[in-house]
């Protein structure tokens, strides 16, 4: 039997569960344990360090948004949070895996990617504003810089996690 053609194995589809499953059981867990930081206008949810983790293979991409979609869960917008930010999650984590594909530099991938999570915090914006009537624009700004951050801090984890060997 040609090698370069099977079938992936049952114990590679186990081990391809299993991995996403532990990237969005610790993405809830770390949601979860920092709650109080985790929702409302002010956020700093270092559980995004995870949406990284899309950058190295698809199948975190799914494991992302799903964690996000268990965590919203949580959220005290979860009427909206939950669709909105599991397909919000989805859509930024593909484009980041396709705007970031040609970079080489590890370091401007992960600060691309960063950026384009803050930009993305208008959805949550508009929730808080729909739910919570808070102003948008303020909103916007606090919970992107509250991303950006996470992201920030998340990224140097990644980044020295990723240059050992």
């Amino acid at each position: 039997m040609n090698k370069s053609i099977s079938r992936p194995t049952s114990s590679t589809s186990v081990l391809e569960l299993t991995k996403i499953s532990i990237v969005v059981s610790l993405y809830v867990v770390v949601t979860a344990w920092l709650a109080v930081f985790s929702f409302g206008m002010i956020q700093l949810r270092l559980s995004e360090m995870f949406n990284y983790l899309a950058l190295y293979h698809k199948r975190y991409v799914i494991a992302v948004t799903l964690g996000v979609i268990f965590a919203n869960l949580m959220s005290p917008t979860g009427l909206l949070d939950v669709p909105i930010g599991g397909v919000s999650t989805f859509l930024v984590l593909v484009l980041c895996r396709y705007i970031t594909r040609n970079i080489k530099h590890h370091g401007t991938k992960l600060a691309v990617t960063a950026m384009i999570f803050a930009l993305s915090m208008f959805t949550v914006a508009g929730q808080l504003t729909i739910m919570l009537d808070l102003p948008f624009f303020y909103t916007w700004l606090s919970v992107g810089a509250g991303e950006l951050l996470s992201m920030a801090i998340g990224g140097i984890f990644i980044y020295f996690l990723s240059k050992k060997d």
